[in-house]
């Protein structure tokens, strides 16, 4: 850790707050990059991680880094987080595990048990500046060192909006009408985005591995390579076929669940892939309708997609929808020879209620993603 946010002579005292497993891995990569910079976090050597947890009771290596956990209810993704909150132990961070849904009562018990130690911090890392458990959060810390890590395609319209000075929207909600509930949390909302605005006494990062076009005035962008992916796992075994990731746009209703289905037996038929890597927010019918009506092995990933890509064995191509991935997956398998490709989102796949902004955010994604091959939208068979 960069000392810069503590007292002087005394390394930051950070907490990070993350809800998923792919927010984790970014703040274990920021972690990584701060202490090659010089902080608080020595460079180790790769070991097998068995070895690397360290002995019970002994200090971990950065005293000053607690990540806090706010975990959802989704069983998929608490198993991420979960073995990724073993990698951060292994790796020498203190984790905190809250139960911050648990039922009602649940978010008074975990603000009020958090409330001394956000005041106490000297710097908040946070990977979904949308939640509105990290908004809350942001109302109560003193902080002057805040720091945005990856949650994903949602890190390009964050930082879009903070530099056009608009309310914190999540993309696929754009454009609708504002619900009871936004309207009654509104200033909670509008006190966070001035919380992220920088200032003369307030300093604002972003680490991103995706494209930002939009930078505020005052925010430091600073590039995620993968290097600790990449330096603790790999590189992989690759195999000759072709493997599938899977999307949660269906889901969030973005995408018609009949042509989602359409689309993946084309795609798959033509590019011959036998995997599909499920997105841990996709609902058990659909895959199991994906397994049969396409034949496809259907995997639950229990890591995030770049470090299970990283392990191998993976697919010499790997297809996906335009999604977080195609930004990430070349940066973690670089120099292993697999080729990413991104299939476009067919405006004709789009449900009626999705944003007006659907399929602009999206053909954004894919236009910008590097090192990627891009396919056009596959007809239905």
């Amino acid at each position: 850790m960069s000392p810069r946010a503590g007292q002087a002579g005394h390394p930051a005292r950070t907490l990070a707050f993350v809800e998923s497993p792919v927010q984790l891995l970014n703040v274990l990569e920021w972690a990584h990059l701060n202490g090659r910079r010089g902080g608080a976090e020595p460079e180790r050597p790769v070991v097998p991680a068995q070895a690397r947890r360290a002995p019970a009771g002994s200090p971990p290596a950065d005293a000053e880094l607690t990540v806090v956990v706010l975990s959802p209810t989704d069983p998929m993704t608490r198993g991420q987080l979960r073995r990724m909150a073993d990698l951060a132990r292994d790796e020498g961070y203190r984790v905190r595990w809250e139960e911050a849904r648990g039922g009602t009562t649940a978010p008074f018990h975990t603000i009020g048990g958090l409330a001394g130690s956000l005041r106490r911090a000297d710097r908040i890392v946070m990977g979904d500046p949308f939640s509105r458990y990290v908004q809350l959060l942001l109302t109560i810390t003193r902080a002057k060192d805040l720091v945005v890590v990856d949650d994903g395609t949602a890190t390009m319209e964050f930082v879009a909006q903070l530099a056009r000075g608009e309310r914190l929207v999540r993309w696929h909600r754009k454009g609708g009408r504002p619900g009871p509930r936004d309207l009654l949390f509104a200033p909670v909302s509008s006190s966070a985005r001035r919380r992220l605005t920088p200032s003369d006494g307030r300093r604002v990062e972003v680490f991103s591995s995706m494209p930002v076009t939009e930078t505020p005035e005052g925010v430091t962008v600073t590039a995620n390579d993968f290097a600790w992916t990449r330096a603790r796992f790999g590189p992989p075994r690759i195999t000759k076929g072709a493997d599938m990731v899977g999307t949660s746009l269906v889901e969030t209703g973005v995408v018609d669940g009949d042509r989602y289905l359409e689309a993946v037996r084309a795609l798959a038929r033509a590019h011959g892939a036998a995997r599909y890597f499920a997105h841990r927010r996709e609902s058990t019918d659909k895959l199991h309708r994906l397994a049969v009506e396409t034949g496809l092995e259907i995997v639950r990933p229990d890591l995030p997609l770049e470090l299970i890509a990283r392990r191998g064995p993976i697919g010499r191509t790997i297809l996906s929808f335009p999604s977080t991935v195609v930004h990430t997956l070349p940066l973690a398998l670089a120099g292993t020879g697999v080729r990413v490709a991104v299939c476009d989102i067919d405006p004709a796949w789009l449900t009626e209620t999705a944003s007006p902004r659907a399929q602009g955010f999206l053909s954004g994604v894919t236009g910008t993603a590097r090192d990627v091959h891009r396919l056009a939208a596959v007809a239905p068979a």
